[in-house]
């Protein structure tokens, strides 16, 4: 089976897990006229917030995970 058919048949849950521990998505954050780092997990969970992209990148190293960055 191909790529794009093994794709096209996951169900919705499989879509939303896939990556899940693989990736750690960083977000610039605005809160309270301050600047942080918003790290999530594959499926859009919030894990963490911290005050510098170089902190949110090292502790999603840290547990052996791939930081992206979100725009």
């Amino acid at each position: 089976m191909d790529l794009e058919r093994t794709l096209r048949s996951l169900s919705s849950q499989d879509f939303l897990s896939l990556g899940l521990s693989q990736v750690a998505y960083v977000k610039p954050l605005e809160q309270d006229g301050h600047s942080y780092f918003a790290v999530y997990a594959a499926d859009g969970t919030e894990m963490a917030v911290l005050a510098s992209r170089d902190a949110a990148y090292s502790v999603i190293r840290q547990h052996d995970m791939e930081p992206l960055t979100l725009h």
